[in-house]
């Protein structure tokens, strides 16, 4: 990334205080380091390469240098926010929802718990992770990962899931910096909304699969099946079995999957 570039994007966003690295392990390690060294609210860690990033369940996140935007931001949750700690992942989702919709006139939907497809593939990861002081959280790192261009895909034996990227949707390149700036900016925006009725009517209206049939896993491989009604106030999904009931599921460990993968 070009650092002139980047310092003048972030001046038009209400980030406080940033790091930038050329090369890093992980912008979410680095992060949860930041917040125990006193990290302000919306502190942001950026990288150009990842060589040991991460998903949920430790899964691998390689970003190439260039290929793609991976960044951390640090937010120290108030009072209000503190019950809304499951919210955090669709309010990233959200936020880069909208930004791609506003800037490329892109239809994105948001894949719970925490991804964001195009076309039914995944194009970015979400990893929300907690500092802790005792039972109180002190920070939350909000670690996005998009994939940019053709050179941010793993190959296709390494893929859990079909993945894109935006460059494959859109006619000209992106400008990471410049789609840094617009998301952060909408992250600010819908986090004055968090767990408010318009939040959850656009997690509703653009979540992946609703109305389909899909397949729910556990660490323990049980397979359940059911169509995706929705997310309840908890920010769990809700799905519709079989027998007509309906059954609730927390992020925790486990694995969505349509039923009829692309």
């Amino acid at each position: 990334m070009e650092l002139t570039a980047l310092a003048t994007a972030l001046a038009s966003t209400t980030v406080k205080d940033y790091r930038y690295f050329p090369s890093i392990g992980s912008t979410n390690d680095e992060a949860l380091r930041w917040v125990d060294s006193g990290a302000p609210d919306f502190s942001l860690v950026v990288a150009d390469e990842q060589t040991a990033g991460r998903g949920r369940f430790d899964r691998r996140w390689v970003t190439n240098p260039g290929a793609a935007l991976a960044f951390s931001l640090i937010l120290h949750p108030a009072p209000s926010e503190l019950a809304s700690l499951a919210l955090f992942a669709p309010l990233c989702g959200l936020a880069l929802r909208e930004t791609l919709h506003r800037q490329y006139g892109l239809q994105p939907q948001i894949k719970w718990p925490n991804d964001v497809l195009l076309a039914g593939k995944k194009t970015a990861g979400i990893l929300v992770e907690a500092a802790w002081l005792g039972d109180k959280a002190t920070g939350i790192v909000l670690g996005i990962g998009i994939n940019i261009t053709r050179a941010a895909l793993p190959p296709p034996s390494a893929r859990l899931f079909p993945a894109t990227c935006l460059e494959e949707h859109l006619a000209a390149p992106v400008d990471r910096i410049t789609l840094l700036a617009h998301l952060l900016n909408r992250l600010a925006a819908w986090r004055s909304r968090l767990g408010t009725p318009r939040f959850f009517d656009e997690w509703q209206k653009h979540l992946a699969f609703k109305g389909q049939s899909v397949r729910i896993e556990d660490s323990q491989k049980t397979s359940i099946i059911g169509i995706v009604k929705g997310v309840n106030p908890r920010g769990d999904l809700v799905l519709t079995l079989a027998n007509g009931l309906e059954q609730d599921f927390a992020a925790g460990d486990v694995h969505l999957r349509p039923l009829d993968p692309q």
